[in-house]
């Protein structure tokens, strides 16, 4: 198997990082061809990572091989607890048509079943039928001691 063309990894503090994903979620604002003052844009760069920090959000940095910031991916939480929205996934044209917007997103999706696996949650199989494809059923035995 060919190795892929770009690292993914989880963003904190780090400025370097920082400062590659402002310059990221600019490029995806200017792509939309919108202006997103509406969504408070100016003031989401300025906090980075803000909203999406851990534990109850993320951000993913991606990489190539020169080390140069080619795409990213964040996660918020919503109000409702339990809920949370993926936002800015944005692909620069130097990464583009190597799968790495869909590996963007199974990356979010495998650190979010990674946090489950390790509160205890083990997959089961269905216990009732759904028609959205993909589902996964988990669960965690509790104890009272």
């Amino acid at each position: 198997m060919e190795p892929q063309p770009y690292h993914i990894a989880n963003v904190e503090s780090n400025p370097q990082d920082l400062a590659d994903v402002t310059e990221l979620f600019k490029a995806y604002a200017n792509s939309l061809g919108i202006d997103l003052t509406f969504q408070d844009f100016t003031t989401e760069l300025t906090n980075l990572p803000g909203k999406y920090a851990a534990p109850s959000g993320a951000l993913l940095l991606a990489r190539n091989a020169e080390a140069q910031a080619i795409g990213c991916l964040a996660l918020r939480p919503l109000p409702e607890p339990g809920y949370c929205e993926m936002k800015r996934l944005y692909v620069a044209p130097p990464g583009r048509g190597a799968g790495l917007g869909r590996a963007l997103a199974e990356h979010m999706m495998g650190s979010a079943r990674a946090l489950y696996r390790s509160l205890g949650f083990r997959e089961v199989d269905a216990y009732y039928k759904t028609p959205v494809e993909g589902t996964v059923f988990l669960e965690l035995a509790l104890s009272s001691g």
